[in-house]
């Protein structure tokens, strides 16, 4: 998986990070039982600070996406059974977002299009869900 992390962006360097690997792992990029670079090494070879890529993953592994174990490193998680507290943060969001849509004059038509044709893009939602 290949990193695009824009420096002169407003969203936060560890926000990229979490977010890219994020959608690594929803293109099937990034396989359940894989490991992630060690934290140096990622830090190196994205050529930013150790601190700023520890916060991406300690992120990713309150959220569930990834496994942090002392001998193994970081790991990918096998899809999980979604939550309702996920539900509620991804209601919330596609309000905000559709709520930006229309008053951005995009139609119902269009918006649904373009949330079916990126869904469609990920593989891990064809894994079998681990309960």
């Amino acid at each position: 998986m290949i990193l695009s992390l824009d420096m002169s962006s407003d969203v936060p360097i560890y926000v990229q990070l979490r977010n890219q690997i994020v959608t690594g792992i929803g293109k099937g990029e990034l396989k359940a039982g894989e490991s992630l670079p060690s934290v140096r090494q990622m830090a190196q070879d994205a050529g930013i600070n150790s601190m700023t890529v520890n916060k991406a993953y300690q992120i990713l592994k309150a959220e569930g996406f990834i496994e942090i174990d002392r001998r193994k490193g970081a790991t990918v998680r096998p899809v999980q059974q979604t939550t309702g507290i996920f539900r509620e943060k991804l209601e919330s969001e596609l309000e905000l977002l559709s709520a930006e849509a229309c008053l951005k004059g995009i139609r119902r038509e269009e918006f649904l299009d373009i949330c079916d044709r990126i869904f469609c893009t990920m593989h891990a939602a064809e894994s079998e869900v681990t309960p």
